[in-house]
């Protein structure tokens, strides 16, 4: 089997409605959250292509007052993930 490799990269990241979190702690916990998901999962249908998106609408989830930045990054991947699958 040959393994197949993804780069990706995040120029920009809005998050409207958040209050400060740690940046550092959820773009590790996001990279994290990804690379379990695409171990696990395998690379999405939307991202096999080769082709380059410029914009991703990852929707919205429910965010709760007490949500660490870890949980916040894990919530942004999987609702990324969701998306380059459909």
């Amino acid at each position: 089997m040959i393994a197949a490799t993804v780069e990706i990269q995040i120029e920009e990241l809005h998050l409207i409605g958040f209050s400060a979190v740690d940046h550092k702690r959820l773009r590790a916990a996001l990279v994290a959250e990804l690379n379990r998901l695409f171990a696990e999962e395998g690379i999405p249908p939307a991202l096999r292509s080769g082709s380059v998106q410029m914009h991703y609408d990852g929707g919205a989830f429910p965010m709760l007052p007490a949500m660490s930045a870890e949980q916040i990054g894990q919530q942004i991947a999987q609702s990324l993930y969701r998306v380059w699958t459909r």
